[in-house]
């Protein structure tokens, strides 16, 4: 899998480093975008393999840090889910200048989320794909809801996540406290797949239902038993590419 080294501006100009991950013959069918989950960059080893076989199956895709994480500019205790879905967006907007328009979405946890959002301002996808999602961002996993307890009372606080540390602010809660996704998931409009594993203990699978209860059809839901949330072993993640390459192959 060919990989394209790249960096584009976010709505503030500030540079947003990614990769374009291509098929070994450089023949793409259609283009789309990889979201990733909370503070996991654009590295993440089931992000990578997932993409493997995507692009096995001719798709060529854009996987790329938000804001404030791994490689790309910005200060993260500035970001917060709407900028994620403006740095969507902007990815988007990229690839649709310099490429070809992105066809495909698919987000991962919170980047599942922020994909449900961010398609109403990205026309020409087609077909979206969510897994392991919260159906609202503010559905919070444990250890950050007990951030938000010490964020109301000092403005600030410290989470340390894949031996990462970083710093979360009143703003960043604020935000995910005014985001409502009802709207965004019913008003779709477009093929929706969702994935989710009955084994999750991040994203527990009661958010899988109300995704796809909300969500007008045509809509698909794909157990990923025994999966946990992240997908960390490679055969499990490339089966999930698998999936999605067969299942969009009707729509795109």
């Amino acid at each position: 899998m060919p990989s394209q080294r790249i960096r584009f501006p976010n709505a503030n100009g500030q540079q947003l480093a990614a990769y374009l991950d291509l098929p070994d013959d450089g023949q793409v069918t259609s283009y789309g975008i990889f979201a990733h989950c909370f503070t996991c960059g654009k590295n993440l080893k089931p992000i990578v393999n997932i993409n493997k076989s995507l692009t096995a199956h001719g798709l060529g895709v854009l996987r790329f840090d938000f804001t404030g994480i791994g490689e790309s500019e910005g200060d993260f205790p500035e970001t917060n889910f709407s900028t994620t879905v403006s740095d969507l967006v902007a990815a988007a907007n990229f690839l649709s200048k310099n490429y070809k328009s992105p066809r495909f979405l698919i987000g991962h946890s919170m980047g599942g989320a922020a994909v449900l959002q961010a398609a109403h301002d990205i026309p020409d996808s087609q077909a979206i794909v969510t897994i392991a999602a919260p159906s609202n961002p503010n559905h919070l996993s444990g250890i950050l809801k007990q951030k938000r307890d010490v964020v109301k009372s000092e403005g600030a606080a410290e989470v340390t996540i894949g031996g990462q540390t970083f710093t979360l602010t009143k703003q960043f809660f604020d935000d995910l406290e005014k985001t409502r996704m009802d709207h965004f998931i019913r008003e779709l409009d477009r093929p929706l797949l969702i994935l989710h594993s009955p084994n999750d203990d991040t994203v527990d699978i009661r958010n899988a239902a109300e995704i796809f209860q909300t969500a007008k059809h045509p809509k698909s839901y794909i157990s990923l038993d025994k999966m946990g949330h992240l997908i960390l072993e490679e055969s499990e993640a490339r089966y999930v590419g698998d999936l999605i390459a067969t299942w969009m192959r009707r729509y795109l």
